[in-house]
């Protein structure tokens, strides 16, 4: 985690939009039902911008397009983005639909098309109606912003909207950095079915911004999972416009640890918000590894725990049954010593020296039935530490996605 004093940064109730020079809109376009479908972030200014990319063999059409605006130089204007069809596995028409999105959406803005990056999420496999996505182009030409209308636009089964922001003194300068995210289901990064959009009015130098990314990503993104899919669309995508106005920012900069903070922390918040609203889910669940051989080994480890059904079905029935943590622990792949491991739950030791410890299950079970559930884990090897982040499995999973297309 990196340090830097809680002074320099402070959370506020902002949005996308809130850093200088932003706009963010979405409208209905007719791709789903009633729901908004349809989303346009714009910047005043070119900004310097990177992206981070799902690993998946099958990356969708629109991720190839941002990644040709990107390749063509680290600066973008405006983002497209339509929910309810993913434009993914759809061939040759699929990239040609993208690349139009792109085109449609520069001619509306007067802007260069490399300066658009495009990004789709929802069913895999259909083709785009694209009368109905360039008809609501120009209608978002049009449209004036609105507050929470990007965030709505972008959603498939998320039950609420993600957005987070933060606030950060660097140079006498007031810098924002705001955050919106889509995921629900088919989550388990590198990335998953999830989409990120961060803005920011810093100045910053654009290879210092993609590293830094690439880093926060890391322990923030990659460490959450709903259902251990990743999908074809996943795409986190940064942007700084330099607005704010401030000394440009780089890595040898005294205060590049400020904005580096202040980012963790918006990733962050929105990997958070992605893992509470995994699709049925009740409770958020937290993994605290400490004392690992490795910082990568606690990520490891706390990855493996959230990510394991039994222990997020035992979460949902609120059944302290620590036996299911340790064979996530066992099956992690990490260095285990198992006489050093600790496992603590609402406050209580539940495992240690290799045997059971006594704890009350009445207290356990009153724990397991709050929102957000953290199991701790000590495993007194090193110095380590990793938090990853999950939710509960529920019957509610099972019928959203045994008929999602239906």
């Amino acid at each position: 985690m990196i340090q830097v004093s809680q002074d320099s940064i402070k959370k506020i109730d902002g949005s996308i939009a809130s850093p200088k020079g932003y706009e963010a809109k979405g409208i209905h376009c007719g791709l789903r039902y009633s729901k908004k479908d349809l989303g346009l972030l714009i910047s005043s200014v070119p900004a310097v911008s990177a992206a981070v990319y799902t690993q998946s063999y099958f990356q969708a059409a629109p991720i190839k397009v941002t990644q040709d605006s990107l390749k063509k130089g680290a600066h973008l204007q405006a983002v497209i983005v339509n929910s309810a069809n993913a434009n993914a596995c759809t061939g040759e028409q699929g990239l040609l639909d993208a690349y139009e999105m792109r085109q449609k959406t520069a001619e509306i803005l007067g802007i260069e098309p490399a300066l658009v990056a495009v990004s789709s999420t929802g069913v895999i496999g259909e083709y785009l109606d694209m009368e109905k996505i360039q008809k609501g182009i120009v209608l978002l030409g049009d449209t004036k912003p609105g507050e929470g209308d990007f965030e709505e636009a972008i959603l498939t089964t998320d039950t609420v909207t993600k957005q987070t922001c933060y606030q950060l003194m660097i140079g006498g300068k007031q810098v924002t950095i705001g955050g919106a995210a889509k995921g629900s289901g088919m989550i388990h990064p590198n990335m998953a079915t999830m989409l990120g959009f961060v803005t920011t009015d810093a100045c910053i130098e654009e290879g210092a911004l993609e590293r830094a990314l690439r880093e926060i990503t890391d322990v923030s993104f990659n460490q959450i999972t709903v259902d251990g899919d990743t999908s074809t669309n996943d795409m986190v995508l940064v942007m700084a416009n330099g607005c704010a106005e401030n000394e440009c920012l780089h890595e040898g900069h005294e205060e590049w640890p400020v904005f580096k903070k202040g980012l963790q922390l918006v990733c962050t918040d929105l990997a958070k918000k992605i893992a509470k609203d995994g699709e049925g889910a009740t409770k958020l669940i937290e993994a605290q590894v400490k004392g690992a051989k490795t910082n990568l080994e606690a990520q490891i480890i706390a990855k493996k725990i959230v990510g394991s059904n039994l222990v997020k079905t035992a979460v949902y029935g609120t059944d302290a049954n620590w036996g299911r943590i340790i064979v996530a622990i066992g099956d992690s792949m990490a260095s285990v010593t198992p006489e050093k491991v600790e496992i603590h739950l609402g406050g209580q030791c539940l495992f240690k020296n290799n045997e059971p410890q006594p704890f009350s299950e009445e207290h356990a079970k009153q724990y397991l039935e709050n929102s957000e559930v953290e199991i701790a884990v000590y495993m007194n090897e090193s110095e380590g530490t990793g938090t990853a982040w999950g939710c509960d499995l529920t019957y509610e999973y099972v019928k959203i996605n045994a008929s999602y297309r239906t």
